[in-house]
């Protein structure tokens, strides 16, 4: 029997795990405080770095740092964000770059 294709490589060329430092604004209709603790809480439980840059009634704005897929999940959460909050649009820009093995 013969073996099935080989699934394709998806590292977009780069010798190592891709890091990204993506800066989002989060709008809807949300409870600042609780939206706030929310994203703290996530970025915190996926080792990333989260950087504030405001939060109203209307939207959560913040810039978050570490690999492509944490970010990513960061991502997803927060459109799912809590419950008392419903989150509508999402808008984010990434800036990507390799992670160094070096210590």
């Amino acid at each position: 029997m013969g073996k099935g294709p080989k699934a394709p490589v998806q590292d977009g060329g780069m010798k190592g795990p891709v890091a990204v430092e993506a800066s989002f604004a989060f709008q809807g209709r949300l409870k600042p405080d609780s939206f706030l603790d929310f994203a703290r809480r996530r970025a915190a439980r996926l080792s990333l770095d989260l950087e504030e840059r405001g939060a109203s009634s209307e939207s959560f704005a913040c810039r978050v740092s570490g690999p492509l897929a944490l970010v990513d999940a960061f991502e997803m959460a927060c459109s799912l964000g809590p419950l008392d909050c419903l989150v509508l649009d999402v808008w984010r820009v990434d800036r990507t770059r390799e992670l160094s093995n070096h210590v």
